[in-house]
């Protein structure tokens, strides 16, 4: 069974740390932050390949962190700064093989999770 697990959002105070969790039933190839705020479009915020190659969103870039536990198989989120605009639904996202290019591309994803909630508060 295929499943993934959000957790670690909740609310913060805007200048301070977060990091979220992504708990996987297997291990990925290519896993994926997205997030989604209200009213708008579902959004590539980090990904991470096999080979520990990284892409990040230009409006996150030095603030996030994608990192992940292959053991555990955990995939992790730091976030710090935070910002206002960083509140968001996040996702996890996971594929067999997603190209380092595309790995913000969330229609290169056939996994995801039901998604965390962050509420950044200034």
């Amino acid at each position: 069974q295929v499943w993934l697990v959000e957790s670690g959002g909740g609310s913060a105070q805007a200048g301070g740390s977060l990091r979220l969790s992504c708990a996987a039933s297997r291990s990925y190839y290519s896993m994926g932050w997205f997030r989604q705020a209200p009213g708008k479009e579902r959004e590539g915020v980090a990904g991470i390949d096999l080979a520990g190659r990284t892409r990040y969103a230009d409006s996150v870039k030095g603030r996030f962190t994608i990192s992940k536990d292959n053991d555990k198989r955990i995939l992790y989120l730091d976030v710090n700064p935070l910002k206002s605009e960083d509140t968001a639904m996040y996702y996890c996202a996971a594929d067999w093989r997603v190209f380092p290019d595309t790995l913000l591309n969330s229609g290169q994803y056939a996994h995801w999770g039901q998604g965390t909630q962050v509420t950044v508060s200034s």
